[in-house]
């Protein structure tokens, strides 16, 4: 008969290694040692992904914000590495694992309602708020998590000759666990449930993990059992007691509708937390925000009126701009290039999109299904896939640029909404990749009280080979001809794929 774990073995010293460092405890069987270490690796690549989720609805999709996980994750790695070893050489391996996967699960359980408690505040509080709101969700976690592979390879080390086989085995399978976890979450579980319920689920698979592993072994308590259980729920209850900022969830948004407050048929299309567009349903031609307002006039004085127009969205919203276009100038051919299907189909649901023939939806990067846009098709191209806190670096470039002029036709306009605010870096280093790019280029934009220069938010770029639009007195803004803007540009380096540090030139 085997062993029962938990019994110590008789002492077998190792050529030529000193009796006191024989070890002679019982090591797990290789199955039940390899698993656990596959799952605790795996959880922490998955909480890493999801809480890039979680975070977005304060602080953006943005580089900082995924380095900020990035950061946290690992700094939880490394110290979990150093210490689980540390501790395991002075505590009993088989009680400490168990510990670490309960204490974990319990961790991640409390991952949710930390970050729905400080995220309101990172929102104002920048990149450092961020880093604060990161690091305190998900470095303990990691270290505690992290801590379980050494514990586990010093528990199985009972013959050093085999140490190299022993830690590489274990090595692989928790590499194994944190692959899977990725392509896992990244793949199945985010299209499949609310980032909430993946948590929960990864917590209570760990405690239950936990669990498992000290039945087998013999080692818990009545007492503690109880407790761990107790906590596991109050954890679980406080996460499902938060309040989410969204009504619904993507892959990429978090979604959320408020009500227009100058029209009552309209609604208006939140994304992670930021205005994005507004739609009246009933009345298409219904424009609520000013950007909305400047980039119909840039469309409207751009062609003779009521003439037919081809053009391609880049960013769909609430499909505002391309179902007034359709009202506007019956005929018309747009196509909608999304990144994120989950929010065409909300806007198919809830707004009452309805696509067709002469209004496409195509869902993807942008960078890439441009590629499909036939050449000299298009006489606008909007860009239109800017929010106050994402920023996609991609579609701003030179290489970009060229993209936009082969699509468009040989006067066709490319119209960009923007948002920055002063000192104005990245308006400055987009309208300078324009400039670059093409022979006119103009802007529109709310002035301030003093400088006359735009004082922030929205600002509208027009750029063409041919004539642009005149632009007689948008709405609540100022006209900017290429001299003024060339003027507000100055010297800025223009951006291209290999240097767009976008996220640090947005004034947020």
């Amino acid at each position: 008969m085997a062993t029962r774990i938990g019994k110590k073995r008789a002492q077998q010293p190792i050529a030529q290694v000193p009796s006191e460092v024989t070890v002679v405890r019982s090591s797990l069987p290789a199955s039940v040692a390899a698993g656990t270490v596959f799952i605790a690796s795996g959880a922490v690549l998955v909480l890493e992904i999801l809480s890039v989720r979680l975070l977005a609805p304060y602080v953006g999709l943005t580089l900082e914000t995924t380095t900020s996980i990035i950061g946290a994750v690992l700094a939880g790695i490394a110290a979990g590495a150093a210490l689980g070893g540390w501790v395991a050489d002075r505590v009993e391996p088989q009680r400490l694992v168990i510990g670490l996967l309960i204490g974990g699960g319990l961790l991640v359980l409390l991952t949710v309602p930390i970050i729905r408690a400080l995220g309101p505040a990172a929102t104002e509080g920048g990149s450092l708020a961020a880093v604060g709101v990161a690091f305190a969700a998900l470095v303990p976690v990691a270290a505690v998590l992290s801590g379980v592979t050494p514990t586990v390879a010093r528990l199985q080390l009972s013959d050093l000759r085999a140490s190299g086989t022993v830690v590489g085995r274990l090595s692989g399978w928790a590499t194994a666990g944190a692959l899977i976890g990725t392509f896992g979450t990244g793949f199945v579980l985010v299209p499949l449930m609310p980032v909430s319920s993946s948590i929960l689920a990864i917590g209570a698979l760990l405690v239950l993990t936990g669990f498992m592993l000290a039945v087998y072994i013999g080692s818990i308590g009545r007492s503690i059992a109880t407790v761990t259980v107790l906590a596991a729920l109050g954890l679980a209850g406080l996460t499902l007691a938060q309040s989410s900022p969204c009504e619904a969830e993507t892959s990429y948004d978090c979604i959320r509708i408020e009500p227009d407050a100058e029209n009552p048929q309209a609604d208006v299309l939140v994304l992670n937390r930021a205005y994005n567009s507004d739609v009246d349903p009933s009345n298409p031609r219904y424009l609520g925000f000013p950007y909305e307002l400047w980039i119909a006039q840039a469309i409207e004085e751009a062609a003779p009126p009521a003439k037919p127009m081809d053009a391609v969205f880049v960013g769909g919203g609430a499909f505002t701009l391309p179902r007034w276009l359709q009202a506007a100038r019956p005929g018309s051919r747009s196509d909608v290039l999304e990144v994120d299907g989950g929010l065409v189909g909300y806007d198919r649901r809830i707004l009452g999109l309805q696509t067709g023939p002469t209004l496409r939806a195509t869902v993807g990067d942008a960078r890439l299904t441009m590629r499909r846009e036939a050449s000299a098709s298009a006489d606008v191209v909007v860009g239109d896939a800017f929010s106050g806190i994402t920023v996609p670096w991609q579609l701003m470039t030179t290489e970009w640029m060229h993209e936009v002029r082969r699509v468009l036709k040989p006067n066709g306009i490319y119209v960009l909404n923007m948002v920055d605010l002063p000192p104005l870096r990245l308006l400055r280093a987009e309208a300078a990749t324009l400039l670059a790019s093409f022979a006119n280029v103009s802007m529109v934009g709310e002035p301030g009280p003093k400088s006359g220069l735009p004082e922030g938010g929205n600002e509208l770029l027009l750029a063409s080979d041919g004539p642009l639009p005149p632009m007689h007195k948008p709405v609540r803004a100022k006209a900017y001809n290429q001299s003024e803007l060339e003027q507000i540009v100055g010297g800025v380096e223009t951006l291209r794929d290999d240097y767009a540090p976008v996220d640090q030139l947005q004034t947020r």
